[in-house]
């Protein structure tokens, strides 16, 4: 169990990075200061969060973000050239959604993390009063 465990936390982990990179492409849209380049690995983060989501969507029963808030952010987003096109507001209303997942997926972390040290610290006191 441990080991899936630490599979989920680092799996998690990860996708927290590229949650974090979708949120600097939006702040290039911001700037209106963009190539091709980055829109190509716009593109691609945003292909990685979706797959990865329903990966870490199928390891929760409960707790995981709603996938259609999940869906609609990134689908909010089709391209860096779009984002650049809207006005403030609705950049800031993209951005409130994005902080309120990325909270929930540290959330979701954190839990992992408790549950990582509560199995060993019980397969710790497990392994004490055995003797």
């Amino acid at each position: 169990m441990s080991h899936k465990i630490d599979e989920l936390i680092l799996q998690l982990e990860n996708y927290l990075e590229c949650w974090k990179q979708f949120i600097q492409y939006v702040n290039l849209a911001r700037k209106k200061e963009f190539n091709q380049e980055q829109e190509d690995q716009f593109l691609e983060v945003k292909s990685i969060l979706i797959q990865e989501f329903e990966m870490i969507l199928s390891a929760f029963e409960s707790g995981a973000p709603n996938k259609e808030d999940v869906h609609g952010v990134i689908g909010n987003a089709p391209s860096i050239r779009f984002l650049s096109e809207l006005n403030e507001g609705s950049l800031r209303g993209l951005e409130n959604q994005w902080h309120k997942l990325l909270l929930t997926f540290q959330s979701l972390l954190g839990q992992l993390k408790a549950t990582k040290k509560n199995t060993a610290s019980n397969s710790m006191w497990g392994r004490m009063f055995k003797r």
